[in-house]
């Protein structure tokens, strides 16, 4: 599985999936959540819409992730996963690890050979940048790793971290090179 650092506008790249640091509601928003809600159109919206009259009524879950189509993005799919808010006492590094996760899963069962993820609670949910980055590299070699135990095939082959400033990519940047070597 290739990990890759990318700055720029998570809605222009061309993956099979993008995912969506969302809000409980899924009904759209500021940062991320919102730049993707416009990009994608309101067909956007109203699958969202329709998620919580039937399956949702009353939100999606911290740490939980659902699938839409991309409508007008040029993903296939969007992940919608609500990452913790600190500022709300959402301190367990348990929920945010499990945003990404729950992100790879449900994008390998969809099929998906690429997944691009912004940087899930580092914005205005108070997150520290380091501490994300960290989960988000931890939980992203976790689920290679259990794949190569397994001997099976991921369908997942590159995993984009798509930040929009380039303070964020240096923070995700000196992560990954204080860890292992990446692929």
């Amino acid at each position: 599985m290739r990990i890759e650092l990318v700055q720029g506008d998570i809605t222009t790249r061309a993956v099979d999936v993008i995912v969506n640091a969302a809000n409980s509601s899924l009904l759209g928003g500021g940062g991320v959540d919102g730049a993707i809600h416009r990009a994608a159109g309101p067909e956007l919206l109203a699958a969202c819409r329709e998620l919580r009259r039937t399956d949702l009524p009353d939100g999606l879950p911290v740490g939980a992730a659902v699938a839409t189509p991309g409508f007008r993005l040029p993903a296939r799919w969007v992940i919608h996963t609500v990452g913790p808010n600190r500022h709300a006492g959402q301190t367990d590094p348990a929920l945010l690890a499990s945003c990404f996760r729950e992100s790879l899963e449900l994008a390998e069962s969809l099929g998906a050979q690429s997944v691009a993820f912004p940087a899930v609670s580092a914005g205005v949910y108070g997150w520290d940048a380091r501490e994300v980055a960290e989960t988000a590299f931890d939980a992203v070699t976790t689920f290679a790793a259990s794949f190569e135990e397994s001997g099976e095939d991921t369908a997942v082959d590159l995993v984009e971290f798509v930040l929009f400033s380039s303070e964020m990519v240096d923070v995700f940047r000196q992560v990954r090179e204080g860890g292992p070597v990446w692929g």
